[in-house]
């Protein structure tokens, strides 16, 4: 195996995503991006057409037939958005377009237009047909979002594209989405070592250095996209209870686990949780390992057996957490 590292890279998903190589093989970077590029049309909300806004434009009206691939996708998100206490919520769109939150918004909405939003964002209001592969949104104004599930679905299915061209060494990252597959062959322990951003930093300050082997990593934090309005944060992680952004101790939430599509729906779950919370959440899925990092400057890392985590960060503190 050749250790020198091919790199490519393609705007897509609004977002720069990036592939690692140890061998030359550009028909399987060219079928990767070609996947990427087909997963994006069905499945984006940033465009007028494609498979969820066909749905998200009948909705009040008449359930709509999707692809399979869209649906078991659509599937997956409605079983995590009914989890108990989760703040994971697929049908969060109407008030994703009203916060507008990385799309230029800068306002908090008046509360009366929240309130009727949250009205619109309910899981259990969305009805899915496994016989005819239908989502049917039964109020007019509902919308479907999988922003904050593709791009680890979409990391997952790069993973058996890479597989179907014989590629079992390689690091996908779809915007921060880090998938890592099988062993690297730049370091002499075999681990990939995956950069964890500082928060509120320039985009090359790391608060450390994670590694693993063949695990995704998946980070929901409240410093890529907000605004500050009168000295207050508000950040693109919408309570689905309150419909605003979610007020608790942590600044991100970092899920290790063996599938990227899991650590985005983890990370979202476990970020609404808080330390506490999460970390009991946590002691039910021992596959998964987790860094928290709080405002107040804690790393709280759980299930390490997953990863080793080196800190970067003199005015961060690592911290064990007693649970009561």
């Amino acid at each position: 195996m050749s250790e020198i590292c091919h790199t490519y890279s393609q705007q897509l998903m609004g977002t720069t995503v990036s592939l690692q190589l140890f061998v030359e093989n550009l028909p399987a970077v060219s079928a990767v991006f070609q996947t990427i590029q087909a997963l994006e049309t069905r499945l984006t909300v940033n465009r007028n057409h494609s498979e969820v806004m066909s749905i998200n434009h009948a909705a009040g009206s008449q359930p709509v037939v999707v692809s399979k691939l869209v649906f078991d996708l659509i599937r997956q998100a409605k079983q995590a958005s009914l989890l108990p206490h989760s703040c994971f919520n697929f049908a969060i769109g109407p008030l994703v377009k009203l916060w507008k939150i990385g799309f230029n918004g800068h306002n908090v909405p008046p509360a009366e237009e929240i309130a009727q939003r949250l009205t619109l964002a309910n899981p259990e209001l969305i009805k899915l047909n496994e016989k005819n592969h239908t989502v049917f949104l039964t109020r007019t104004g509902m919308e479907i979002d999988l922003g904050a599930i593709a791009k680890g679905y979409i990391a997952d299915i790069t993973k058996l594209v890479l597989a179907s061209y014989g590629i079992h060494q390689a690091i996908i990252n779809c915007g921060g989405n880090v998938l890592t597959i099988g062993s690297s062959p730049l370091s002499s322990n075999q681990q990939w070592h995956i950069g964890l951003k500082r928060p509120f930093a320039a985009a090359d300050s790391l608060l450390g250095i994670l590694h693993v082997q063949n695990k995704s990593v998946v980070t929901s934090g409240i410093y890529e996209r907000y605004f500050i309005l009168n000295e207050k944060l508000y950040h693109h992680i919408i309570d689905p209870q309150s419909g605003y952004p979610l007020d608790n101790e942590l600044q991100s939430v970092t899920i290790i686990s063996d599938n990227s599509l899991t650590g985005d729906i983890y990370s979202t779950i476990l970020y609404g949780l808080g330390v506490e919370r999460g970390l009991k959440e946590l002691e039910k899925h021992q596959y998964m390992g987790a860094i928290f990092v709080t405002k107040d400057k804690k790393i709280i890392i759980k299930s390490n057996q997953h990863f080793e985590f080196k800190s970067l960060a003199d005015d961060y503190q690592i911290c064990s957490y007693e649970l009561n």
